[in-house]
C-alpha cells in the first residue's frame, strides 16, 4: 500500500513540474536580419562563422528552414507565440500582441516553459524592440541589457541615399568590439552562466546584427579583402517576370535598391559590411558557447539558433527584408544538445513557428494543443524523417509562400502568382506559373495555404495591403499611408 502511494506521489510531483530540474536548460540565440550566410547553410561562398558551424556539426541545421514573416515584430511574435500571422493579424511593426483580444492572456514560450519549473533569462532582442519589456513579470524573470546599435558615427557614412534614415548605413568604424551592444548582451549571458543560473533555465540572448546599420571594426572587414570578395549572383531584369504587385511589399521602405547601391558604388561596401557583422556576431556566439561549456551545464542544455528572416543585398534588385522569396524568407535553424543528433543536415522544411512545439517535446513537457506549428523531433533524431507539411510565410494581408522541398510558390493578394522550381532554378530567376503543366504542382502548393486570414489588427503600424474590386489601397494607419502607388 506504501508503495502504491509513493508511486502516486511521484506521479502527481512529476506532474507539477516538482522535478523539473531533471529537464534540460535551454539556450536560446537569436540573431536578427540574418539570411543564410552562414557557412554551414552555403548562402555566401567566402563567409567566416567557424563558432555556429561547430554548432551545426554537434547538431541538426535545418537547410531549408523559413520565417513566418519576413518582418522582425511579426516573425517573433509568431515564434514566441507558436500561431501564424495570418491568425493573429500581426502583420507588422506593431502592435505587441498582449495589446490585442484574445492573445493578452496567451501563454507565451518562456511563461509555458515559467509554468513548468523554468527559470526564464533574457537579455538583447527576442521580442521586437520594447515589446518585450512591456510585461518583464510576466514574460522573463531576470532581464539583461536591452537590444542596440550601440555606437556609431554621428554622420551617415553612406550619404545621399534615396531615403535618408539613419539605421541605413553601413561600413568600417573604429570604435571598440567592446562598446557594441551585441558585445555587452554577450558579456551579460556569459555572466549568467559563470554565476551558476537556477536550473532549469531558459536563456534567450538576441543580437542586433547584422542588423542596419552595419558597422564593424577593420578586423572584421579584414576577413573580406576588397579586392577578391564575391557579390551576390543576380540576373540583370529579374523582375521581368514577377508581378507588379510584388513590388507593392516593399516599394516605400528605407532599404535601397540596387540601383542605389550601383550609382553610388557602395554594392561591395555593403556585401563586407553585412558580412563582417556575420563574422563578429559569430565571435559573440561564441564567446556564449565557450560559457556554457565552461559551467559544466552543456551536456544538459538545448542550443538552438534562428533568425528572424533573411535579408536581399542586391537579389530581386532591392536590398531589406518584406519578400516572399528565398532570400527574404530564409534562416538559420540549428538544435544541438541532448536528443538530438549530430551532424544532421536536414532539407525538409521546417518553420521557426515549430521551435515552440520542439522545445516542449525536447524537454518532455506537456503539449499546448494552442500552437500552429509541428514538432522537429523527428527530423532531430533522423534528418531525413518525412516531413508533408512546407514552410509557410505570410506578408501582409493575404500575401503567401509556400516552400516545400522542391518548390516555391507565393500567392499575392491579387491572385497573381510565382513558382520556381528550386532544384533547377535555386536563385529563383525563372517564374514558372504562367506555364499549364505546371498547374497540379501549383494545386498541390495552393491547398497549404493558411486557411485564416484575419484581419491587421488594431494598432498595426505597417503598410497592410487590401485588394479589392481590382483596385490596390493602404491602411492608413501610419504616415504616408495614402500616397500614390509609384510607378516603377
Amino acid at each position: 500500500m506504501r508503495s502504491t502511494l509513493s508511486a502516486i506521489l511521484f506521479i502527481l510531483m512529476a506532474n507539477q513540474g516538482l522535478f523539473a530540474a531533471d529537464k534540460p536548460n535551454i539556450l536560446f540565440i537569436a540573431i536578427d536580419d540574418q539570411n543564410d550566410w552562414i557557412g554551414c547553410l552555403g548562402g555566401h561562398p567566402q563567409v567566416q562563422t567557424p563558432h555556429i558551424d561547430t554548432l551545426a556539426k554537434r547538431g541538426t541545421v535545418f537547410l531549408n528552414a523559413h520565417c513566418q514573416s519576413p518582418l522582425c515584430n511579426s516573425s517573433r511574435t509568431s515564434v514566441m507565440t507558436g500561431l501564424r500571422p495570418s491568425t493573429t493579424g500581426i502583420y507588422g511593426l506593431a502592435p505587441w500582441f498582449r495589446n490585442v483580444e484574445p492573445y493578452r492572456d496567451l501563454v507565451s514560450l518562456p511563461q509555458y516553459l515559467r509554468n513548468h519549473g523554468y527559470k526564464a533569462y533574457s537579455t538583447g532582442k527576442i521580442y521586437h524592440g520594447r515589446f518585450g519589456r512591456q510585461a518583464t513579470d510576466d514574460e522573463f524573470d531576470v532581464l539583461g541589457p536591452r537590444a542596440s546599435v550601440g555606437v556609431r558615427p554621428k554622420e551617415m557614412l553612406v550619404k545621399n541615399t534615396p531615403n535618408p534614415h539613419p539605421l541605413v548605413d553601413w561600413g568600417v568604424f573604429p570604435h571598440k568590439d567592446e562598446d557594441k551592444g551585441d558585445w555587452q548582451v554577450a558579456s551579460w549571458a556569459v555572466e549568467q552562466l559563470q554565476e551558476t543560473p537556477d536550473e532549469p533555465f531558459f536563456l534567450s540572448v538576441g543580437f542586433f546584427l547584422p542588423h542596419v546599420p552595419c558597422f564593424a571594426t577593420q578586423k572584421w572587414f579584414d576577413l573580406y579583402p576588397e579586392e577578391s570578395l564575391q557579390l551576390p549572383l543576380i540576373q540583370r531584369d529579374d523582375r521581368k517576370d514577377t508581378p507588379r504587385f510584388s513590388w507593392y511589399l516593399h516599394w516605400k521602405l528605407p532599404e535601397v535598391r540596387l540601383k542605389f547601391l550601383e550609382e553610388a558604388n557602395e554594392w561591395k561596401n555593403l556585401t563586407r559590411s553585412y558580412l563582417a557583422c556575420v563574422s563578429f556576431i559569430d565571435s559573440q556566439v561564441g564567446r556564449v558557447l565557450d560559457a556554457l561549456e565552461q559551467s559544466g551545464k552543456a551536456d544538459n542544455t538545448i542550443v538552438v539558433i534562428w533568425s528572424d528572416h533573411g535579408w536581399h543585398i542586391g537579389e530581386k534588385e532591392i536590398t531589406g527584408k518584406n519578400t516572399l522569396w528565398d532570400d527574404g524568407t530564409r534562416v538559420p535553424l540549428i538544435f544541438a544538445g541532448p536528443g538530438i543528433s549530430e551532424n544532421g543536415r536536414c532539407t525538409k522544411p521546417a518553420e521557426l513557428l515549430d521551435m515552440y512545439p520542439t522545445l516542449l517535446e525536447l524537454c518532455d513537457l506537456p503539449k499546448n494543443d494552442k500552437l500552429e506549428g509541428q514538432s522537429l523531433l523527428p527530423q532531430l533524431k533522423d534528418a531525413n524523417a518525412a516531413r508533408e507539411r512546407p514552410a509557410i510565410t505570410t506578408h501582409n494581408h493575404d500575401n503567401h509562400g509556400v516552400r516545400s522541398e522542391h518548390w516555391r510558390y507565393i500567392s499575392y493578394a491579387n491572385g497573381s502568382e510565382e513558382l520556381y522550381d528550386m532544384c533547377k532554378d535555386p536563385n529563383e530567376w525563372t517564374n514558372l506559373a504562367a506555364d499549364r503543366q505546371y498547374a497540379a504542382v501549383i494545386a498541390e502548393h495552393r491547398k497549404w495555404m493558411p486557411k485564416t486570414s484575419a484581419k491587421p489588427a488594431p494598432g498595426s503600424r505597417s503598410r497592410i495591403l487590401i485588394y479589392e474590386n481590382g483596385k490596390v489601397n493602404w491602411e492608413t494607419k501610419d504616415v504616408g499611408a495614402n500616397d500614390p502607388i509609384p510607378e516603377l
